[in-house]
């Protein structure tokens, strides 16, 4: 049996919606009977939580689009910070979707297998050692995130913090830097989120797959820990460094 704490950070990074927000009062009582997230972190989760239980659903909804459908810096699939639109990405997410397949998970969601609330679930369904070491691969895209929450004065960045708690892992700071170094546009600002969105398309599926492909946990471990390099470069089509 995993950890419900998951599910429930799982279910605060999706678009506000009237179960949603009806369910707060059961979020509570699974993160504190749970106490898998520390308490500061816990306690940091808080005014997020009041505020979908009392806000307007139309305006919880606005602010999220703005902040997580808009802004590529912000998305919400793990591999868009790591990948972009590379053809790295394809292979990655075919391996993602193998370890799910593995595990016995069958997706119902037509999300991509990298969106961080599904990739949640998944770590709800295993065993909680497994699920952390999982989640502290992911944990220099989720500081990167939080830090980007932050300056937005989002109380969105509380579910970041404690995901990160929770990972038990410090990132390398060169790998969050790297990613923060990447375009980060006012969501306000529809010509720069043009621009940012303006990259080849990436193709998914087996014929994404190389021969040397896999979908063990060291393959996996590696797509996830590769950070772009020379992110300034790529805007003028040169090719990254190491």
């Amino acid at each position: 049996m995993g950890a419900i704490s998951f599910r429930v950070l799982s279910a605060l990074l999706v678009y506000p919606s009237a179960d949603q927000i009806a369910a707060v009062p059961e979020f509570r009582t699974a993160l504190d009977a749970e106490g898998l997230v520390p308490a500061a972190e816990r306690s940091a989760l808080e005014p997020l939580l009041a505020n979908l239980a009392t806000g307007d659903i139309y305006e919880l909804q606005e602010v999220y689009g703005l902040l997580f459908d808009r802004s590529r810096a912000l998305s919400l699939h793990l591999f868009e910070h790591v990948h972009g639109e590379s053809r790295d990405r394809g292979q990655a997410m075919v391996d993602l979707l193998g370890m799910y397949e593995t595990a016995g998970l069958r997706a119902t969601t037509s999300e991509l297998p990298d969106f961080l609330p599904l990739f949640l679930e998944f770590l709800s369904t295993q065993p909680l050692d497994g699920a952390v070491r999982h989640l502290g691969q992911t944990a220099h895209i989720l500081e990167a995130m939080a830090e980007r929450l932050k300056k937005r004065n989002s109380a969105y960045e509380a579910v970041f913090r404690a995901l990160c708690a929770v990972a038990e892992a410090r990132p390398e700071q060169g790998d969050v830097d790297t990613l923060l170094q990447g375009p980060d546009p006012d969501p306000m600002d529809l010509a720069a989120l043009d621009a940012a969105w303006e990259e080849e398309e990436v193709r998914f599926g087996p014929g994404a797959q190389s021969a040397a492909g896999s979908c063990s946990g060291d393959g996996l471990i590696a797509r996830m820990r590769h950070a772009r390099r020379a992110v300034p470069n790529e805007a003028a089509g040169a090719g990254g460094g190491q």
